[in-house]
């Protein structure tokens, strides 16, 4: 808990910083958003076991002919789901989440993929197996969401990172679709952070091990703690790019800082890892602000 609380002092004080240096730099931080889309849908997607690299989910967005071939649902899950995240950017501080909104994401992100489960929850004899874990009985789904609703909005004083890992964690637990509920459920996180004035947040494929051990932890014991860590420091990291940014500072590889420094690179990138430092990972690679 006081780990949490830590995490949760640093990430105002970001916060804090981010709104000082934010005002007047509305077209700025619109280009670190659309930046960001390809990096988003290319995680999102890979957690979700899409072949697609991030130049290949780049070229995709730009109409920009790929070098091999990949199969229809593949295109339409980049071009679906970067819809999805514009569509939030632009709209989530206007309109409420609610389950018609969530209804409508899911349609918007499985489009031209399934058209006769996109915009539904399960019904009826549709339960769904993710490894060992069954989810609940379709009838249930709704009452659990609005639980999930009732739990997040009743919590307003709590800090952002618990809220967020346990909505987040229900969410998938519940399994409300018969397709796509990794991808709206992480979509929906952001949709939230930007509705509480925070910054979106990216959840990397290569903490896809830790990400699936928060769902087991959720599962076998009720607890979220490995959720929080990870939420914690998507936050923080979302911060740490924008605030290089915003504060016009030098932006440099973690490699070469180490070498300016003359600090130890392994150490630097634990640093970096554990989000003790205001380093960020942009297109695969640690970067720092000097």
């Amino acid at each position: 808990m006081a780990k949490v609380l830590n995490v949760f002092g640093k990430i105002n004080s970001l916060r804090e910083r981010y709104y000082k240096t934010a005002n007047k730099k509305e077209s700025l931080l619109g280009l670190i958003s659309e930046a960001e889309v390809a990096e988003q849908v290319y995680n999102s997607n890979a957690i979700e076991n899409s072949t697609l690299s991030l130049e290949e989910t780049e070229k995709i967005l730009l109409k920009i002919d790929l070098d091999r071939y990949i199969t229809e649902r593949e295109l339409f899950e980049a071009k679906n789901l970067a819809a999805v995240v514009s569509y939030m950017n632009k709209k989530a501080k206007e309109q409420e989440l609610n389950l018609d909104m969530i209804l409508f994401l899911h349609k918007m992100l499985i489009s031209n993929i399934n058209d006769d489960i996109a915009g539904r929850f399960r019904k009826e004899d549709e339960w769904v197996r993710v490894g060992s874990y069954i989810a609940p009985d379709p009838k249930e789904v709704v009452g659990k969401l609005e639980k999930m609703f009732v739990a997040y909005n009743s919590s307003s004083n709590e800090n952002i990172i618990k809220r967020i890992a346990l909505l987040h964690l229900t969410f998938e637990h519940t399994h409300p679709f018969l397709d796509g509920n990794g991808r709206i459920g992480r979509a929906i996180n952001n949709y939230l952070l930007i509705r509480e004035g925070f910054v979106p947040i990216n959840i990397k494929f290569i903490d896809r091990k830790s990400y699936y051990e928060a769902f087991n932890e959720f599962d076998k014991k009720g607890e979220t703690s490995i959720m929080e860590e990870i939420v914690g420091k998507a936050i923080t990291s979302s911060y740490h790019k924008r605030l290089a940014y915003l504060e016009e500072k030098e932006i440099v590889t973690l490699a070469e800082y180490s070498k300016k420094k003359k600090m130890s690179y392994s150490n630097l990138l634990n640093k970096a890892k554990r989000q003790t430092i205001e380093a960020f990972l942009e297109k695969g690679v640690w970067k720092i602000g000097i």
